[in-house]
Parts: C-alpha cells; sequence; structure tokens
C-alpha cells in the first residue's frame, strides 16, 4: 500500500491550492486500491476539511506514516520530516538566494526531494506547471490594471470572482479601448494569456503590422522565436541554436516599445538570455507603454524594472520614468510605469488551477510513483539521502555549505 499524504502549506503567507480536489483523492483510490491518500488538516486550502471527508478522504494531524508527501509551494525547513519524500516546488534550481536554507535542510535531513519543475518528458518538456492560469490571470490583471490607471473601464479581480466561469462572465458586454498589447512567450503562460484575449474578441495581428498600423479597435500580437531574438553576428535566428548559445542572441523588444500600450510578460528568462529592454531605455522620449503585467516575475529579469514581487492583495507598484524608482500605482500618467508581478498568479483562482494541475499529476505522475523504477521521477530528484543526484551536483557550493 502507497500512502500519500497531502501536507498543509505553511509557507507565509499560505498558498491556497492542492495537489488533488477531493473528488481527485476520492477517484484515484477507487482506481488505485493499493493507494491511500491522507490528508492533514489546514485552515487555509481553497477546499476545507469538509469538503474532503465528504468525499471519504482520511484527515490527520500526523502525517509521519507517509511514503510520500505532497505539497504546493516551499516546505519551511523545521517542518521536512527526516528521511521522507517530498513532492513540491522547491525553487532551488536555479540556487535562488531565498531558498538556501531549505536547500541545506534538503541535504542534512536525508530528503527525497522530487520537484514538480523538474518533471519532464523524455524530449525534455516540462509535465507539470500552474502556468496556463498564470496566464489567464496575468492577462486579465493586465487589463484591470490599465482601466484602473486610465479610469477607462473597471474589472473585477479574479480572487473576487473564485471561478474562471465567473471571470469569463465578467467580460460580457465588456468593450476595451483601442489598446496595442504585445504577448511575449510560446509556453503554457502565452496560452493562457491567449485565452483570455482570444475571449475578449481582441484582434490578433502580425508583428510587423502591429508596428507600422495603428487601428481604431483593440489589438494584440504575440513575440516569440524570430519575432523577438536574432543573432548579434548575422541576425539570424535557429531555435536548436538560441536553446544551445542564447548568449549570442540580441532582444528585438525595443523595437516595439514606442507601439504598445501593454505588455504582458510569458516568456522564459535565465541570466544568458538578453532582457526584454534596459532599464535607461523607459526614458526614451516615445516609450508608449504604461503597464507591464510581468507574468513570469523574474526580479530584475527579462523586464528589469521588475524590482520586487507583489502579493494579490497589493499587486501594482509603479516605476517612474525619469528616476526609475518605485511610486504609487494607477496615476493617471504616462510618466509612471504601473508593474503588475504578482508570483504566485494562479492562487487568485485557486480551486481551478488546482483541478488542472491535479489532473495532469493523475495522469502522467501518480504512475510513475507506482512503479520500481521511474526515469521521470528520478530525473526530478534534486536530492536523495543526505547527497545531490548526478544531475544537480552543480548545486553543490549551494547545498552544503
Amino acid at each position: 500500500m502507497l500512502r500519500i499524504g497531502l501536507i498543509r502549506e505553511r509557507k507565509t503567507l499560505p498558498d491556497e491550492r492542492v495537489a488533488f480536489t477531493p473528488a481527485q483523492c476520492a477517484e484515484i483510490m477507487l482506481k488505485n486500491p493499493n493507494v491511500k491518500i491522507v490528508v492533514e488538516t489546514s485552515p487555509n486550502r481553497c477546499f476545507t476539511d469538509a469538503e474532503y471527508l465528504a468525499e471519504g478522504i482520511e484527515l490527520t494531524s500526523n502525517v509521519q506514516d507517509c511514503d510520500i508527501l505532497m505539497g504546493i509551494k516551499e516546505v519551511p525547513a523545521e517542518a521536512l520530516i527526516q528521511g521522507k519524500t517530498y513532492l513540491f516546488f522547491s525553487h532551488t534550481k536555479k540556487k535562488q538566494a531565498h531558498n538556501k536554507k531549505l536547500m541545506k535542510a534538503l541535504i542534512d535531513k536525508q530528503i527525497r526531494m522530487i520537484d514538480y519543475e523538474c518533471l519532464t518528458h523524455n524530449d525534455e518538456q516540462r509535465i507539470l506547471g500552474f502556468g496556463y492560469f498564470a496566464g489567464i490571470v496575468g492577462a486579465h490583471n493586465g487589463l484591470l490594471t490599465y482601466g484602473k490607471k486610465f479610469g477607462a473601464y473597471n474589472l473585477p479581480a479574479a480572487h473576487d470572482v473564485h471561478s474562471y466561469q465567473k471571470l469569463i462572465e465578467s467580460y460580457d458586454h465588456f468593450e476595451l479601448p483601442d489598446i496595442k498589447i504585445i504577448v511575449t512567450g510560446s509556453g503554457r503562460v502565452a496560452s493562457g494569456i491567449l485565452d483570455i484575449l482570444t475571449k475578449l474578441d481582441i484582434e490578433a495581428i502580425e508583428p510587423q503590422d502591429f508596428l507600422t498600423h495603428q487601428y481604431d479597435y483593440p489589438v494584440f500580437t504575440v513575440l516569440k522565436g524570430d519575432n523577438l531574438y536574432a543573432r548579434k553576428d548575422n541576425d539570424s535566428f535557429h531555435r536548436n541554436d538560441f536553446h544551445a548559445h542564447p548568449e549570442a542572441y540580441k532582444c528585438l523588444f525595443s523595437d516595439y516599445v514606442n507601439q504598445a500600450d501593454i505588455l504582458m510578460n510569458g516568456i522564459y528568462w535565465e541570466n544568458r538570455i538578453s532582457r526584454l529592454f534596459d532599464k535607461e531605455d523607459i526614458k526614451r522620449y516615445d516609450w508608449r507603454i504604461s503597464v507591464i503585467s510581468d507574468i513570469t516575475c523574474d526580479i530584475n529579469g527579462s523586464v528589469p524594472i521588475n524590482i520586487n514581487a507583489t502579493t494579490i492583495a497589493d499587486p501594482v507598484y509603479g516605476i517612474n520614468r525619469e528616476t526609475l524608482e518605485r511610486t504609487l500605482p494607477y496615476q493617471n500618467t504616462k510618466d509612471i510605469i504601473d508593474i503588475m508581478a504578482i508570483d504566485n498568479l494562479p492562487n487568485e483562482l485557486p480551486r481551478d488551477a488546482s483541478h488542472y494541475f491535479g489532473n495532469h499529476l493523475e495522469k502522467y505522475i501518480l504512475p510513475e510513483m507506482l512503479k520500481e523504477h521511474s526515469d521521470i521521477l528520478i530525473r526530478a530528484t534534486i536530492c536523495d539521502k543526505g547527497k545531490l543526484t548526478k544531475k544537480f551536483e552543480y548545486l553543490a557550493d549551494y547545498a552544503y555549505e
């Protein structure tokens, strides 16, 4: 019998999402008699303890006897149980400074850490993520911020409508002014953004037309691949070469900054990749972008004026284009760029996001957990029995110090 424990989220502020919904837990155990799921009691989940009980799921305050413990966000170092197998988003693979204590505790407590972010198919494509719902909420929040900044229209906050369906219903009879929107990226985040823009009947146009035309209705364009990057030596773009040598490429985004009102950033970024623009670029006389929804939220990353993450309760701050300093948002002026940088966007629609995530977990990962040997789980194991696995030995100076 494999005993799986859904643990309570302990990070401050607590996340409301879950790995499996109550209905999914019941379905999994019905289909797999050799699997038992128990749920650690919690006051903060989007699905209440009572909803799990109603599906016949055992509640507990002690998960010591579970074989696998599953959460969502980082588990505080002091709450980790010695020698257990954990699955959650550890945010350690990039040597994130704020999680160095957690990484050391994972080693010291001889934990097997299977990171959701590292679960991949054989072609290295990620299996799990909340990116789609981050894109949905991030696109909505970008539009909400623009309307609030200029007093142009009103939209409800996603967390106030409680569900994706009601969010879409809030767009009934809603019209946007003739704004121009740039979307960056091609993954799950971008697909969520496009879902919202499509449901609002915003017209999609080609990047070249975006550069050369003005419209009397709202439009958007998507920048990715050769529309966003070119080799520094010959202006060409080759996908495989870009992924292997991103430092050899320049970013073409600066061509668009005088044509867009809103940037919805859903692009993957790492240090070797050129930023979308330089901080000083926002001082350009022809800079037009007044709202940036930085959905991927890499601090000082692809959007260099994203200086810190925000919260659902306080989602937006302003950046003064002249001084580059943080200021109050929602000022009716293009001299201030409003930055939406919530780092847990899917938590605004936690029930929908959890259902989506749990479906993928059940379909792709649960069968791997039931195998004696799983390459998928091995590839995603950062550490085990007090040591980094071979794939993650590059973390040695971060994990063992």
